[in-house]
């Protein structure tokens, strides 16, 4: 029988080696490499799936593959199952990431309670709090039920021992950096360690078809800890955002093999727990200042649901050689963009002065559709001219001055015309073909230049 060998891996990338080194090949960190002990090959005549019988796969025709039954089973809270692809799917392993004290625990609290109010069986296991912990955050939350179960271990190999006796619809692991298999030297929460115990999570999943979700922790630059590999190998990936001392939470999904990934739910956090908002643009809009320059209305689009958002522009007078030049919740470079086209092909003398751009409510988006509103609220701001308070702007800008065409431009207007606006300004070349839609008044542009003389006045 093969003996156990020794093995070095890096923390930070997963670089593995037969030697130490002071700095990482892979990465070039230093001092991150760790020894680890590698368990001997297990021979091919003792491999066996867990819960397959050893059965070998064979290949098979594509049309000749039976169609499977995907069960769904659902959350009780509509925005985590709009994110989820519409429900917790039987069998997979999804990723929960976010900042420490964002809301993960007490989101899968709430998704336990809702669980267990519908019959389904819950197991919940801490590496962190311990069951004393869990007892008072669940009192404080009103989420105690009798089909929630809480076992706090750190030992992995446990815990699935205890879902064996327990049988539950979905098992929560928290955290995955907090367990570990005994049978490894490596600590906890290392590379090592992170990969084998999803690994075994997800060979459980898929063999016993129990829901899992897994906790991750993030860095200080926002992405998840441990090795890369551990998005590729769940079913999910989910990012809870947001600032910590504000009431409002973004559940997004990056990865989802059973739904969209352009998908987001908003919750606002609240003494008795996460509560959803289901509209999501009012809320957003619910602290505007009208008549007030360097305020536009945006109409985005984060997956299905179109969104409602203010940007904030501010441009005054530069103390500095060089002007600072800030976004949040916008692409900065398309931020630098938009301003070197306001200069060279409007003549806003911009490089004199100083310019922030700001998505009022702390949500990020992406998408291009938002140039236009950009655009406007740093003209509105430069000119100290308040734009239109029933206006919104859709569109995005190119590199000559002209607004070229967005997607999905009826679910857009049809939003701002249930809140209330008298006007949308959009690109020309999306208006083929359009009918109206309910009391507001839609308008094309061609350019920037069009834009700034309808909403400012020339």
């Amino acid at each position: 029988m093969a003996k156990a060998s020794i093995k070095f891996v890096c923390q930070s990338c997963g670089y593995e080696s037969v030697k130490w080194h002071g700095r990482c090949p892979g990465c070039a960190a230093w001092n991150t490499m760790e020894e680890t002990l590698v368990e001997a090959p297990v021979p091919a005549g003792r491999r066996h799936a867990l819960g397959g019988g050893g059965v070998e796969a064979k290949v098979q025709r594509m049309d000749q593959i039976p169609p499977a039954s995907e069960q769904r089973f659902h959350t009780g809270l509509q925005e985590c199952d709009r994110v989820l692809g519409g429900g917790v799917v039987a069998g997979s392993l999804v990723l929960i990431g976010g900042d420490p004290g964002i809301g993960k625990s007490t989101l899968l609290l709430q998704v336990a309670h809702h669980l267990a109010v519908s019959g389904r069986r819950v197991l919940y296991v801490s590496g962190e709090e311990s069951a004393g912990q869990l007892r008072l955050r669940a009192e404080r939350l009103g989420t105690m039920h009798e089909q929630v179960f809480v076992l706090a271990e750190t030992d992995l190999d446990a815990a699935l021992r205890a879902a064996d006796e327990v049988r539950p619809d979905l098992l929560i692991i928290d955290s995955i950096q907090t367990v570990y298999r005994p049978g490894m030297t490596s600590a906890p929460g290392s590379v090592s360690q992170v990969k084998e115990c999803t690994g075994l999570l997800l060979r459980t999943a898929k063999a016993l078809g129990l829901a899992t979700f897994i906790v991750g922790h993030v860095t200080k630059e926002g992405n998840l800890a441990g090795p890369r590999m551990l998005e590729h190998m769940v079913d999910a990936v989910l990012y809870f955002e947001g600032e910590r001392h504000h009431a409002y939470r973004v559940l997004r999904a990056v990865k989802n093999r059973f739904g969209s990934t352009n998908e987001l739910a908003i919750f606002e956090m609240k003494q008795e727990g996460l509560r959803e908002v289901t509209n999501p643009s009012e809320m957003f809009l619910s602290e505007r200042s009208e008549r007030t320059p360097g305020s536009a209305v945006v109409a985005a689009l984060e997956g299905s649901r179109p969104l409602l958002l203010e940007v904030q522009a501010l441009v005054t007078p530069t103390s500095f050689a060089a002007p600072r030049r800030m976004a949040t919740g916008a692409d900065p470079n398309r931020v630098h963009l938009i301003i070197a086209v306001l200069e060279k092909r409007i003549g806003l003398r911009l490089q004199t002065s100083d310019a922030y751009v700001n998505l009022a409510g702390g949500v990020r988006v992406d998408e291009p559709a938002i140039d236009l509103g950009v655009a406007m609220a740093l003209a509105s701001s430069s000119r100290d001219q308040p734009l239109p308070p029933g206006d919104v702007f859709v569109g995005e800008v190119g590199l000559t001055g002209e607004v070229r065409s967005v997607t999905r431009l009826e679910q857009r207007v049809r939003e701002a015309d249930k809140l209330g606006f008298t006007r949308c300004v959009v690109p020309a070349h999306s208006l083929r073909g359009w009918r109206r839609q309910g009391n507001i008044e839609v308008v094309g542009v061609h350019t920037l230049w069009d834009a700034m003389h309808l909403a400012l006045q020339g």
